[in-house]
C-alpha cells in the first residue's frame, strides 16, 4: 500500500469506514488521521501563516514486525501475502505487542479483551474486495493491490512516483510495507507528538486539540 498525502483533506472518511467496517469498538482506531498546525509562507504575500499537515496510518505490515517477535504466544503471523495478523484464540492480553509497535497502531479491544489492528480487511481481501479505507477515500489517497500484477494499482502508482516514496520511522528498522507519498520533515511530527513509542492510540491524547475544540463554558470561561 501506498498513500499519497498531498491528496489527503483529512475528512477522516477512512477511519470511519474502518471503524464501521470492522466493527471496532468505541474509542479505538484500526486507522487513523492525525495531523500537525505549523507555520508557513503565503506564497502569495509572503506573510506568515498557519497549514496543517494530515497524515493517515494504518498497521503498517512490516517485514520485520517488532509485534511478531514480541508476542509470547505466538498469536502474530506474517502471511504469504504479507499481511499480519492477530489470531484471537491465541492472545494472552500480555500488551508486549502494544510495547512493542513504534507506530501506535494496536490496541486492546475493550470488548473481546484480545489486541486488535489494521489487517488491511482481510475478509474483503478474501471476497475479492479493496479494504474499507481504500474504497472509502474521496480523494484517492490510497494505492493498493497485488504487486505480482502489472497493471494492479499499486504497481502503476509505484511506476510513477517510486523515487518520491518513504516510509515512517524507517529508523526503527521494522521495514514498514506501507510507503507515503509526500511525507517530508513536516507530517511524521503527528504521530511523533501523539504515539510515544510503546504507547497504542490513546483518545484523551490530544490534549492540545481537544482543548481548542471544547466549547468556552468547559474551559472555565
Amino acid at each position: 500500500m501506498a498513500l499519497d498525502l498531498e491528496r489527503c483533506i483529512g475528512c477522516h472518511a477512512c477511519s470511519v469506514a474502518c471503524k464501521v467496517e470492522n466493527s471496532v469498538s468505541l474509542g479505538h482506531f484500526r486507522t487513523k488521521v492525525y495531523y500537525y498546525d505549523y507555520a508557513a509562507t503565503n506564497p502569495f504575500n509572503q506573510k506568515p501563516t498557519t497549514r496543517r499537515a494530515f497524515l493517515p496510518t494504518l498497521c503498517m505490515q512490516c517485514a520485520d514486525a517488532p509485534c511478531l517477535e514480541a508476542c509470547p504466544t505466538d498469536a502474530i503471523s506474517r502471511g504469504a501475502d504479507g499481511i499480519v495478523r492477530i489470531a484471537e484464540s491465541n492472545c494472552d492480553r500480555s500488551r508486549d505487542c502494544i510495547k512493542a509497535c513504534p507506530y501506535g497502531a494496536i490496541h486492546i479491544d475493550p470488548v473481546a479483551q484480545v489486541a486488535d489492528k489494521c489487517d488491511f480487511c482481510s475478509h474483503r481481501l478474501d471476497a475479492g474486495m479493496e479494504p474499507a479505507c481504500v474504497e472509502s477515500c474521496p480523494a484517492g489517497v490510497f494505492a493498493f493491490g497485488d504487486l505480482n500484477l502489472p497493471d494492479s494499482a499499486i504497481s502503476t502508482f509505484l511506476a510513477r512516483r517510486r523515487t518520491e516514496l518513504s516510509v515512517l520511522k524507517p529508523e526503527e528498522k521494522a521495514l514498514p510495507q506501507v510507503q507515503y507519498r509526500g511525507l517530508g520533515s513536516v507530517a511524521p511530527r503527528a504521530i511523533e507528538r501523539k504515539i510515544p513509542k510503546g504507547r497504542n492510540h490513546d483518545p484523551e491524547s490530544y490534549e492540545a486539540d481537544t482543548w481548542a475544540q471544547l466549547p468556552a463554558a468547559a474551559k472555565g470561561r
